[in-house]
């Protein structure tokens, strides 16, 4: 007796990737190359489980862009680079390199919408775990968030002579002193303050909630370049380094 084959058509599902490139380019802050990769887990217990994006040369290993000053592709005018001797918190032997090697052994993907698209849809997404997202072109960024359910953004670009006035929409801008936070304030911008232990709030800023009350980012969505001023403690290994009176204005 023949038997019932029934529908035999096979079903096909795109494979989930550890990541995707979104962007391979010039950078828009000085035209040398750079990439975009989103990784789609973390174990940063202070963002929760938002994808994470990594704006990096893609002609050359994180700590030794660092180490030549070709870090500026991608930091750009950040007066916290750790070359020239600021703050930055980001480890750059860690999750910058580890992203770095995957990517120059194939590991990522170039993104397609039509086949990835589905692995973002719902999903919270950080812009700029390292680098600044205006070294990317900001169609970059709106594309990919038609299809999330929130982000969190910052540059520190926007004195830059290539900065897009277009991330204002989808980033705070950082500022380091107070001066800096009301002089982009004006200009339209939500910003995120970097502050020295004991320094006051000013009256349009809350404290990172963070911080102040334990609460992940993924859960709290007011870095998103529209909703709210923010100010937070420096923070990290090389925090002692930030001094706000070496700060230009």
């Amino acid at each position: 007796m023949n038997r019932l084959l029934g529908n035999n058509k096979t079903k096909t599902t795109t494979k989930k990737e550890r990541g995707y490139i979104l962007y391979k380019g010039a950078s828009i802050l000085d035209g040398a190359p750079i990439v975009v990769i989103a990784t789609m887990s973390t174990s940063n217990v202070k963002t929760g489980d938002m994808i994470q994006t990594w704006i990096i040369r893609s002609d050359i290993a994180p700590m030794e862009a660092s180490k030549q000053f070709k870090d500026s592709s991608i930091c750009g005018n950040c007066p916290h680079r750790q070359n020239t001797g600021g703050a930055c918190y980001v480890n750059l032997g860690q999750a910058p390199t580890s992203v770095y090697n995957s990517y120059m052994k194939g590991n990522y993907p170039l993104l397609d919408t039509k086949k990835h698209g589905q692995y973002f849809i719902g999903r919270k997404i950080r812009l700029g775990a390292y680098g600044d997202p205006s070294a990317a072109p900001f169609d970059v960024w709106s594309n990919i968030l038609l299809y999330c359910n929130g982000h969190t953004g910052y540059t520190h670009q926007i004195k830059h002579a290539n900065f897009d006035k277009r991330f204002l929409s989808i980033c705070q801008v950082s500022a380091d002193t107070p001066k800096q936070a009301l002089k982009y304030q004006a200009q339209g911008a939500k910003t995120f303050r970097v502050a020295l232990p004991n320094d006051g709030l000013l009256a349009n800023e809350i404290e990172c909630l963070s911080d102040s009350k334990g609460i992940k980012c993924i859960d709290c969505g007011l870095c998103d370049g529209l909703k709210q001023n923010i100010a937070i403690v420096v923070h990290g290994a090389r925090s002692p380094r930030f001094k706000s009176t070496f700060i230009p204005a």
